[in-house]
């Protein structure tokens, strides 16, 4: 196999020597002018005289018939035939012909039209070598079959699987679309630091790193959650960061340890109105994909159509579990039947294990889940009559949380409490075993009341385009390293 592979190589070598004799660069020059082929297609086929047009892109079929060659030619708007005959592409074009390979990218000038079979095609008058492909592409029918491979070469994935450039541009649609409609509510969008002292905002497992110059130890972010508070504090009421975040954790159809989250916080608001947002932006784009407001997911479709609906965590649990989140014996007893352990185990963590594995695959949604137990919610106000209660929300879509909002947390003293609550019974070396004295300090001089909302960016895109695993919604998830 290695041979043939070799053989094939050294085949594509010799042509670019001689595409280099015919006086060409093989590498390709600047091409001004090209239309995209998507729109080429769109073109009248009987037009008098025949559309003129100006295409670039890559030879991902090729077959020859005497003194004709056909090839299809594809860019990220389409695909198309071109048809080139050694009379209307003169000796040079026609000896550059010969020495084309799948993989190799080409520009053509010609007219448009059909053949005799009905089959859009370029008619080429002209054609441009851009550049060449020195390793051979996987056909038609094989090497694009195996998932491992397909990730590891993203850029074959998607050149010869057409879903897969498609969900791309969708992702980058419904970021877009987010941006758009946060500018639109008054949002300024910020960056804030990777490299953290203090691994904080979240529960998580952060990764470490170190700084030669200053000597010290850093974390990459698990999370924007700090630093835009402390933008709140300084007076930008409406901030907002996409960004990337890292946790040092499993993989699985639903994590990565490297995945986009958006965090936005609004003074002056609160988890309801966080509430009234994210739908409107989800709803925003579901609209921007223009396929309707009830989309695919696997065997079962979703309707995003608004209101969506609002259900208390104390009645789902109810509900899903059998008994009431004040039945501490009854949890317990559950708990144990279900082989989960409960000894020296807080009753809110009892609760919270029993409603994800009771509750969470039930809520097929949309539906915000308000109302959690406080002591889950180290950042998040308390309800002014309840303080056993936290004002926090999550979005679940087919059992999947997609999002997570609170009323948050200005009051310094119950933070710095909360924080160190949190942090009890972990070893002092342990890298989330810090408290984030600053943040506390600049809840001090003074945080407007607020909202403030996180969304994963990667589950969003693969609820709206029907898939099934986060790594096909990243580019270029975490793969092993090859043996």
């Amino acid at each position: 196999m290695a041979g043939t592979q070799d053989s094939f190589e050294a085949s594509r070598a010799e042509k670019l020597q001689r595409i280099e004799a015919l006086g060409l660069d093989p590498w390709g020059t600047r091409f001004d002018g090209h239309q995209p082929i998507g729109a080429v297609r769109t073109l009248r086929i009987d037009a008098t005289p025949p559309e003129r047009v100006r295409v670039a892109g890559r030879i991902v079929l090729r077959r020859g018939m005497g003194k004709v060659a056909f090839l299809d030619l594809w860019d990220w708007t389409g695909r198309i035939q071109v048809m080139i005959g050694q009379k209307q592409v003169g000796e040079q074009g026609w000896n550059l012909a010969q020495q084309l390979d799948l993989g190799d990218l080409l520009g053509v000038d010609g007219t448009f039209g059909k053949t005799r079979t009905g089959e859009l095609t370029i008619f080429a008058e002209g054609l441009h070598f851009l550049g060449k492909s020195l390793n051979p592409h996987p056909d038609k029918w094989g090497g694009m079959q195996d998932i491992e491979f397909r990730l590891r070469h993203r850029y074959l994935d998607l050149i010869y699987n057409p879903e897969v450039l498609d969900r791309a541009r969708k992702r980058i649609l419904i970021i877009r679309t987010i941006r758009r409609f946060l500018d639109d509510q008054g949002f300024c969008e910020v960056e804030t630091p990777t490299l953290h002292a203090i691994a904080g905002g979240a529960a998580a497992r952060p990764f470490i790193t170190h700084h030669n110059a200053l000597d010290i130890d850093l974390f990459l972010r698990i999370a924007l959650e700090l630093h835009l508070k402390r933008l709140l504090v300084g007076g930008i009421e409406r901030v907002y960061e996409i960004g990337r975040v890292f946790r040092n954790e499993g993989i699985s159809p639903k994590h990565n340890p490297e995945f986009t989250m958006m965090e936005l916080y609004q003074a002056y608001g609160d988890y309801r109105s966080m509430m009234d947002l994210t739908e409107g932006l989800i709803v925003a784009c579901v609209d921007a994909l223009g396929a309707g407001r009830r989309l695919p997911f696997g065997d079962t479709e979703i309707d995003y159509s608004p209101p969506w609906e609002r259900a208390r965590y104390a009645d789902l649990f109810h509900k899903h579990v059998g008994v009431s989140m004040d039945d501490t014996e009854g949890i317990v007893r559950i708990c144990e039947a279900r082989g989960f352990p409960s000894a020296n185990k807080h009753p809110d963590v009892l609760i919270h294990h029993l409603f994800e594995e009771c509750v969470e695959d039930k809520l097929l949604g949309p539906v915000f889940v308000y109302d959690y137990p406080a002591s889950l919610c180290p950042l998040t106000k308390r309800q002014h009559l309840n303080p056993n209660v936290a004002e926090r929300f999550e979005l679940y879509i087919q059992g999947m949380e997609l999002a997570n909002a609170y009323t948050e947390l200005n009051d310094p003293v119950t933070q710095e409490a909360t924080f160190r609550m949190q942090l009890a019974g972990l070893p002092e070396e342990d890298s989330m075993a810090k408290m984030d004295d600053d943040f506390v300090q600049a809840l001090r001089y003074g945080m407007p009341p607020a909202g403030g909302l996180g969304v994963g960016i990667d589950r969003l895109v693969m609820l709206l385009t029907n898939t099934s695993t986060i790594r096909d919604v990243i580019l270029f998830p975490l793969l092993r390293p090859e043996k």
